[in-house]
């Protein structure tokens, strides 16, 4: 009876595979769902294994390279290979604020990317995510600075504290100026406040360009290989500007990242996408 019963098993064990595999490469909707599921798992894992190794030094940014490793692992795994241009663009013995354009949950492999070139990296998160444990107590561990949005006091006390780290300490603050996800031909709309960090640090800005996710596309629900470029941009000076110069630092900003991901995402297009 137990042999009969190891015998269903392995019968239904095999089915169900070839099922997976079956619709894995023939159904692009089955496919977009299933990496998907497969980054956040593994994103999962790898930001929380280490959590042993990073109790040893707590807050330390050091401890983002691990998780950042994993990472890029994952990027392996979902087949999404990545190209980084500009790197003599570096802000070299300061602190400064990365900014970067914000496509989608993917962008967490493009901060795998970044955090191994650039040193003493750290992001702001929203607060609840440190309750969300054991991924909040491991983002704690590599430094993550948590904010109460709800809180406007609270938010902008975390942020002075922030300027004081970038000043201080020379910690690069990566954030997404756009505020939300967006993987369209232009940039939306930037949000104040990576600027006033930078003023009040009197800090430059680091821009950070990536090409469209032309091997993503969450309407036609396809989630297939590609290829990705990472481009730095030369810092954009902040000293001696005020909250008067707000606007204008905005836009400069913008317009700069605008025309690097116009330009990099067509010549990409060009070159692996050209049937698309």
């Amino acid at each position: 009876m137990l042999l009969i019963n190891d015998y269903k098993f392995e019968i239904t064990s095999t089915v169900a595979i070839m099922f997976i595999i079956i619709m894995y490469t023939s159904s692009h909707a089955f496919r977009y769902y299933a990496k998907y599921t497969i980054f956040t798992v593994l994103s999962y894992i790898s930001a929380t294994v280490f959590i042993p190794l990073m109790l040893w030094k707590p807050r330390d940014y050091r401890n983002g390279l691990l998780p950042a490793w994993g990472e890029r692992q994952v990027s392996k795994v979902l087949g999404i290979t990545w190209e980084m241009k500009g790197k003599e663009n570096i802000v070299q013995n300061s602190g400064c604020v990365v900014l970067i354009n914000h496509q989608s949950c993917l962008d967490l492999l493009v901060l795998s990317e970044i955090y191994p070139v650039m040193e003493k990296c750290t992001v702001i998160s929203k607060k609840e995510i440190f309750y969300f444990w054991p991924f909040g107590l491991a983002s704690w561990l590599w430094g993550t600075i948590f904010i109460d949005r709800l809180n406007v006091e609270s938010a902008q006390r975390t942020l002075n504290k922030t300027g004081e780290a970038i000043r201080q300490k020379q910690a690069k603050l990566c954030m997404f100026p756009e505020g939300t996800r967006h993987g369209g031909p232009e940039l939306l709309n930037f949000k104040k406040g990576a600027f006033h960090v930078a003023i009040s640090a009197q800090c430059p800005i680091q821009p950070v360009v990536v090409t469209q996710y032309f091997f993503l596309d969450h309407g036609k629900r396809t989630f297939d290989p590609g290829h990705a470029v990472i481009t730095i941009l030369p810092p954009i000076p902040t000293e001696g500007m005020t909250k008067d110069d707000l606007t204008g630092l905005i836009e400069k900003t913008r317009t700069a990242m605008q025309e690097v991901y116009t330009k990099s995402s067509a010549e990409l297009k060009t070159k692996y996408y050209n049937d698309s």
